[in-house]
């Protein structure tokens, strides 16, 4: 291992992004789909319940505080439906989840994909940011573009584009544009959650005999490698903007299963800030992989997913310790922080905890990284 590089976000203690959506506002929504109630007043119940969560998280000590991801149905459809060139369709099936089914939303190409000036996300930032007090941070939190180039969602990109290519830099150039759109507002630490890397340790292991297969899913690879890094190009300098690694989370179940080995090197080449990586349980693989990945680049912070969100059961503080250690021997301590393996509600449906568990989750991650870090 090379020297560790100081590095100032992710925080030491971190947050996925997603919260657990309180019964007012699951009612509210379903009100709202109804014909029931109006927009407005959908949204004094949203601002409500985010200015109670945020000074929920404030009370616990976090530095940086998320909205909760109160403002959206799921983690992803929402941001991609307020695109330009991006719109909604019942996809008939559900997301093949082991143990549940989840609705048919879905979201499809129906022009060239482009930055939207008024993008409903804009809005809930500005009034979610009025809400932090001096010294915190408002961490947004948005759907990666390869969730635009993989599986169904790319199917009609022949009806609007002449190449391949072509489609790939305006997903970028609309991600770039969007981004530099939240800096202006005063966000200065963005997420982009991602599905597509354990899709591909799946596909990768699964397609290794079946070489025209495996190809195909190099190629999603390299795609996400080349979208992701050209929209990251031009940033401002004081903008922190990270990725959450993740292998699916409705009602307390996954999608995918598998360690980081297949797609480390892709990994490594991105040139986020830092890595929210899922190890939550011995689906996720052994530390190895983080090798790769942080010795490509010393500057980058990893943020170890050791508490699960899925499960109520709060963690032995010790054994979450241990493994910090063991973490160390690929990764300096300096660049690593913890955080959940994931939000504890992807959609609004939510995982299978209470609010107060949820909590008490989130308290855990905070003690833990201030007895290891010795950081308030």
């Amino acid at each position: 291992m090379t020297e560790a590089v100081q590095v100032k976000f992710p925080y030491r203690y971190d947050l996925v992004g997603s919260l657990l959506r309180p019964q007012d506002l699951k009612d509210a929504h379903k009100q709202f789909n109804a014909g029931e109630i109006t927009e407005g007043q959908l949204k004094e119940v949203q601002h409500k319940e985010t200015k109670r969560i945020v000074a929920e998280q404030v009370k616990l000590g976090f530095k940086d505080v998320t909205d909760g991801e109160f403002n959206r149905s799921w983690w992803h459809l929402d941001f991609l439906w307020g695109l330009k060139g991006v719109g909604h369709y019942d996809y008939h099936k559900s997301y093949k989840f082991h143990g549940s089914k989840t609705r048919t939303d879905n979201a499809e190409l129906v022009g060239k994909v482009a930055f939207n000036p008024n993008h409903p996300f804009f809005d809930s930032f500005k009034f979610f940011n009025a809400l932090t007090p001096d010294g915190v941070t408002a961490k947004q939190t948005i759907p990666s573009p390869s969730m635009l180039f993989r599986d169904n969602r790319s199917d009609r990109w022949n009806e609007f584009y002449g190449s391949w290519d072509e489609y790939l830099e305006d997903i970028a150039k609309a991600y770039h544009e969007t981004i530099e759109k939240f800096y202006d507002l005063g966000c200065r630490y963005i997420q982009l959650d991602d599905t597509t890397w354990a899709f591909l340790i799946s596909k990768l292991n699964d397609t290794v005999d079946q070489p025209e297969e495996h190809a195909k899913y190099i190629k999603v690879a390299e795609d996400a490698v080349t979208v992701i890094n050209k929209l990251l190009e031009g940033l401002p300098e004081d903008l922190t903007v990270t990725t959450h690694i993740c292998r699916g989370n409705f009602k307390s179940t996954y999608l995918f299963s598998g360690g980081y080995d297949d797609v480390a090197d892709y990994l490594a080449e991105l040139n986020y800030d830092g890595l929210f990586l899922e190890y939550d349980n011995s689906r996720s693989g052994n530390f190895k992989p983080l090798d790769k990945i942080w010795n490509h680049d010393s500057n980058k912070r990893i943020v170890l997913g050791l508490i699960t969100s899925k499960d109520p059961k709060l963690e032995d503080k010790n054994e979450v310790i241990e493994r910090i250690k063991d973490a160390a021997t690929h990764v300096p301590l300096e660049n690593l922080a913890l955080s959940t393996q994931c939000g504890f509600a992807s959609t609004e449906e939510g995982n299978l905890l209470t609010e107060d568990q949820q909590w008490a989750k989130l308290k855990l991650v905070r003690d833990i990284a201030q007895e290891v870090w010795g950081e308030d």
